[in-house]
């Protein structure tokens, strides 16, 4: 894994993390979630966390 993946997938699972605090806290819907990961997975192109 390169530097430059590295950080993307850092920067995702971060990103990813707080949507579930979000979610746990009725913050978003399960549909938000959902299109927040997507997003997310296109933002970052992580190299796991889209699996």
């Amino acid at each position: 894994m390169t530097q430059q993946q590295f950080q993307r997938e850092k920067n995702y699972r971060v990103s990813i993390a707080i949507a579930k605090v979000m979610i746990s806290r009725k913050l978003i819907t399960a549909q938000e979630y959902s299109k927040i990961d997507s997003m997310l997975v296109t933002r970052y192109r992580p190299v796991f966390g889209g699996l």
